[in-house]
């Protein structure tokens, strides 16, 4: 059974490299490959099926759906995403064409069209090293990732023209899509926690987005991504996210192996690969200086563009269409860069602590809104994640203590607060700009009510390590974690539901028949 190879490959080599540091993904390519390698030189039957293609077809739209459900919209649509995706695009296209025309003797048509291949980075390793950091919502991440919808877009466009097709009619209905989030807020909270909060995702990731998008000429790919972004200011976002990602995980393992399995490459198309693989980092230092152009930090651009600094499995869809005898080096192309911008990623914050101090002589005098640094004032308790742990400690607290400030991650949610006349402000505690730009004079302790334990942990560090040495108390809903939390820095972690427990039977005694002014009895 080909399917019982891909299994025993894929772990084997995923376990090998993660030995070594790297990521999985990379193991998975690797897998793909030796399958392909001992087909040729056994005789075995090892290829790309139908099933692996469907599989592989499902992981990426399910990938794209849990980005949209962290996606704010509000935060892509700006002038670094846009005028870089368009500007990186244009250039890319004037300087490869030609340089593809003289050196390989094409077509003005074919150089054209492999140029814009090239000009695309990968919306699945991006999205995937970008969330094994936990860096999504970082200012750097959400660059990246609305480039990287920008450039969907772009490649949605040169399909329909090389094809000659165009959507249906029926398109117009996705612009009435808006007009569904109040229901799937309710089929969200209807769906409780357990097995049919899954389904639910699976539904909108794949039949509604997926299919329904190809159903009228769109891309699948971006139905799976508007319906999780359509999604995104629920506040049960996340938990559907982290109840998908199993299935997505395993689906994932799909695609890469697909992409190995699809044959070993000849001399030409090798020679093709490597030549591509060695212009990849003027494909990064253009995204650099581009968006150091729209005023951003040395360091958001230096990150935001390793991770688009690759080459995209859009390239391929429109090569599967436009350019069937470039696919395979292309694939192989699209392969290398992966190798070679997985482990870079993995990198990059240790990477641009070397490199930083000559790269940041290139930032323009001004800084990006939300690139400036953040001070705190005459703040005593700094509160981070203002989500209902947090408010109800920040409301709590403002009754004995005025100097209090709140920081989330969310613009929408930060906005609410601000609206009910609570001080919090945007930041993100995993962003390392945020960190390097703070200044807290007065803090005397810190309350970490982040949702996710990486950000609590990053958090305690950090505050260490800029030399705080106030109080720091976070809550989880592990033992194991809080010994985390602990060691990181904080000085104590507390139980939710242990704490819950105790708060419920303080009230229990504080209405208790003791604890009442005793009353005659009616007669």
């Amino acid at each position: 059974m080909p399917e019982a190879l891909w299994i025993v490959f894929a772990f084997a080599l995923g376990l090998l490299v993660k030995g070594i540091g790297l990521p999985p993904l990379v193991g998975y390519l690797g897998a793909g490959f030796v399958l392909s390698g001992l087909a040729a030189s056994t005789g075995l039957t090892i290829e790309a099926t139908d099933a692996l293609d469907h599989i592989a077809h499902l992981g990426v739209l399910l990938l794209l759906f849990t980005v949209g459900l962290k996606l704010k919209l509000r935060s892509v649509v700006s002038p670094e995403v846009i005028g870089g995706s368009l500007l990186h695009f244009g250039i890319t296209c004037l300087v490869f064409t030609p340089g593809l025309y003289l050196l390989m003797d094409l077509a003005w048509g074919t150089a054209l069209l492999l140029a814009i291949a090239l000009s695309f980075s990968s919306t699945v390793l991006a999205a995937k090293v970008l969330e094994s950091k936990r860096e999504l919502r970082a200012f750097h991440g959400r660059v990246a990732i609305g480039i990287l919808i920008m450039q969907d877009l772009i490649a949605l466009g040169v399909m329909s023209l090389a094809t000659g097709q165009t959507p249906s009619q029926w398109a117009l209905v996705v612009f009435g899509l808006p007009l569904l989030r109040p229901l799937l807020f309710r089929l969200l909270d209807a769906s409780g926690h357990d097995e049919l909060l899954v389904l639910l995702g699976l539904l909108l990731a794949l039949v509604l987005g997926g299919y329904g998008f190809e159903t009228i000429g769109l891309s699948p790919e971006l139905g799976a991504l508007v319906f999780g972004a359509m999604l995104a200011n629920h506040p049960r976002s996340q938990e559907l996210a982290k109840s998908l990602w199993s299935v997505k995980e395993v689906f994932l393992v799909g695609f890469f192996l697909q992409i190995g399995i699809e044959g070993l490459p000849d001399h030409q198309a090798m020679l093709f690969a490597l030549v591509a693989a060695l212009v990849l980092p003027l494909k990064g230092a253009l995204f650099f200086f581009l968006l150091l152009a729209f005023r951003l930090r040395s360091r958001s651009a230096f990150l935001s563009s390793l991770a688009l600094t690759n080459y995209s499995e859009f390239g391929l869809i429109v090569a599967s269409i436009a350019l069937p005898e470039w696919l395979v080096p292309l694939a192989i192309s699209v392969s290398l860069s992966f190798v070679i911008s997985a482990p870079l990623n993995r990198l990059a914050h240790a990477l641009y602590e070397r490199v930083g101090q000559p790269l940041a002589r290139f930032e323009t005098r001004k800084r990006h809104p939300d690139e400036q640094p953040l001070s705190l004032g005459n703040t005593r308790i700094l509160i981070m994640g203002m989500g209902r742990t947090g408010t109800a400690a920040y409301d709590w607290l403002i009754r004995q203590e005025t100097n209090i400030m709140g920081l989330d991650s969310d613009p929408a949610k930060t906005q609410e607060h601000q609206r009910q006349g609570r001080n919090v402000v945007f930041a993100d505690a995993e962003d390392a700009s945020f960190w390097s730009g703070l200044h807290m004079p007065s803090v005397e302790a810190v309350i970490l009510a982040l949702g996710d334990i990486e950000g609590k942990l990053i958090a305690a560090r950090t505050l260490r390590k800029k030399g705080f040495r106030g109080y720091i108390v976070a809550h989880t809903m592990f033992a194991d974690e809080a010994t985390q939390i602990r060691a990181a820095g904080a000085n104590d972690a507390y139980l939710t539901m242990n704490e819950t427990g105790v708060a419920l039977a303080s009230h229990v005694l504080n209405h208790s028949p003791e604890a009442q002014p005793a009353t005659a009895p009616e007669r």
